[in-house]
């Protein structure tokens, strides 16, 4: 007897709806890239990173040294600025002179004073401003500086942080605080809450004005725009990222980060003014325990072709950390990670 076989011809509605899904499926990532100051390394004064949400949500971290102003190509479009504390190589009290000048340990810099980076994006790109208070209204005055109008606070829908944004604007927050933003368009929000960081944060002295500055040149000393933080960022797939900021080890990275957070991607700064390799390595595998780390903040030229060089620091602090891969955020490679902080591309 012969078999006979059947098969279903789906509408040709149905088959568009199926293929409509697959990419929304697939881009449930989310994306995160370096901006340093040369193409696939990572560099002594990289800092500057954007993180963006799968509903579309851009973040920039700490705007830094390595990029060349509002202007800068390669920022695209962002939504949110966020600070981690008052340092020049941090706000951006100087900007690159262009993308790879100079050398990976000593890139070419131009002053980006009286403004900073900060300030210069979060203009040009009509970002809300997410920080701490004190950095808030100084970087707020710095914007007004620049568009000749003041910045106002935020507008919200529901508690929400509705983007994009008409204008750049302030929604600031002390240590614990949290701002939720999502697009227009996105049911769920990206909720960022400030969290502390054991360092210090005192401004450059070329971005002040006169007098201050003038009296504060006497005595060598300049001021301090509130507590260094770090960010808690859970985004829309389920990730939750844990920005250090500049930091010492503190019993918080367990206490909040780890056992209230549950973080589980860790950007670790690995000054070494602020934390060592061996330090760093302890706040990973002992502290706050993440899923996966991403090494950035090195001061040293951490790599070279791409590759970590053997005798780095950086090196150094990922042979230390157990249990857990380590990617250095090399400059413009873009890394995708899904909720339980894979990373399911652009890892090397």
């Amino acid at each position: 007897m012969k078999a006979t076989m059947y098969f279903r011809v789906l509408p040709l509605a149905a088959f568009a709806t199926f293929a409509a899904c697959v990419p929304s499926a697939l881009a449930q990532n989310v994306k995160i890239t370096s901006l340093g100051s040369h193409a696939g390394e990572l560099c002594n004064r990289d800092r500057a990173m954007i993180l963006e949400d799968p509903t579309g949500v851009r973040i920039l971290y700490d705007a830094g040294q390595t990029v060349t102003g509002g202007e800068d190509p390669r920022l695209g479009t962002l939504h949110v600025v966020l600070l981690s504390h008052a340092h020049g190589d941090h706000m951006g009290d100087l900007r690159l002179k262009a993308p790879e000048a100079g050398t990976c340990d000593a890139p070419d810099l131009l002053t980006a004073a009286p403004n900073s980076t900060t300030a210069a994006i979060a203009a040009a790109k009509n970002a809300a401003v997410v920080m701490s208070i004190p950095m808030a209204d100084f970087i707020a005055r710095k914007i007004e500086n620049i568009r000749t109008k003041p910045t106002p606070n935020c507008p919200q829908t529901g508690g929400d942080l509705v983007a994009p944004f008409a204008a750049p604007c302030i929604a600031s927050a002390h240590i614990g605080g949290l701002r939720t933003v999502r697009m227009a368009n996105a049911a769920k929000a990206v909720e960022i809450t400030i969290v502390t960081a054991a360092h210090e944060s005192s401004v450059p002295r070329s971005l002040l004005t006169d007098p201050e500055k003038k009296n504060l040149e006497a005595d060598n000393v300049s001021l301090t725009l509130g507590p260094s933080t770090g960010y808690i960022i859970k985004f829309t797939n389920g990730l939750t990222v844990y920005l250090s900021g500049d930091t010492g080890l503190h019993a918080e990275m367990k206490t909040l980060v780890n056992e209230f957070y549950k973080a589980n991607l860790m950007v670790l700064n690995l000054g070494p003014n602020a934390v060592t390799s061996y330090a760093g390595a302890y706040a990973a595998n002992d502290l706050v325990r993440p899923a996966t780390v991403v090494a950035t903040h090195v001061n040293e030229a951490a790599t070279s072709g791409g590759k970590v060089r053997p005798a780095s620091r950086t090196a150094a602090f990922m042979g230390m950390v157990k249990g857990r891969p380590v990617y250095p955020a090399l400059s413009g490679k873009t890394m995708e990670f899904d909720g339980d902080a894979k990373c399911v591309a652009g890892c090397s």
